[in-house]
């Protein structure tokens, strides 16, 4: 099949055809079965290399338009997502369209984002407005207990969403150097920042 996008970011065995992007995307919807954002999913094709940023966010607004992609509610302020039935029949083209590497990749991909919604699910983080700046609100739960809520502050809108992707990426390591700075537990603390950045403490 014919190469049509830019291919800039985008590994060996990567996917560098619109209509190949159409069924990654359905795909990865159909695996995950829940709403998502735009900026969750292509950023996390991104970070696989599956595809080039633009040209994965350039298909993702079609699919939108199209119907293909029917918006859902509104998370955190961000309009979330979800596949139509159209879109599940695209889905289906997956063993046909894509190479073997790139089932793989998409296989994987959707894995990931399952863990992702799973976090925002349990854990999460509201980017709040005011006159300084921004302040991040963050929460921790534990089935039905709110186990830790806490606010820092970030100047710019760039940082807060920083802090926002870092907290989802290791809220327990969060919760534990928390804990164990609260109950004054330098040995958790040495364990959880050895665990979160490989350090001998």
């Amino acid at each position: 099949m014919a190469f049509d996008t830019f291919d800039e970011g985008v590994a060996p065995g990567g996917i560098r055809n619109k209509n190949e992007i159409r069924v990654l995307i359905c795909y990865v919807f159909n695996s995950v079965k829940e709403n998502m954002d735009k900026d969750l999913v292509v950023e996390a094709l991104r970070e696989d290399e599956l595809v080039n940023y633009f040209e994965a966010a350039a298909v993702f607004d079609e699919l939108v338009n199209n119907g293909i992609l029917k918006e859902s509610e509104i998370v955190d302020n961000k309009q979330t997502y979800e596949l139509s039935e159209n879109g599940k029949m695209i889905a289906d083209q997956l063993e046909t369209t894509l190479s073997y590497t790139a089932r793989n990749k998409a296989c994987v991909c959707a894995i990931r984002l399952l863990g992702e919604k799973k976090k925002q699910r349990e854990n999460s983080v509201e980017i709040v407005k005011n006159d300084n700046g921004y302040d991040i609100i963050c929460k921790i739960s534990g089935g039905s207990l709110n186990l830790l809520t806490f606010s820092l502050f970030a100047p710019t809108y760039q940082q807060a969403l920083i802090m926002k992707k870092n907290f989802y990426e290791s809220p327990t390591a969060v919760y534990k150097v928390m804990l164990a700075l609260m109950t004054n537990d330098k040995e958790s603390v040495g364990e959880a920042l050895e665990a979160l950045y490989g350090l001998a403490l």
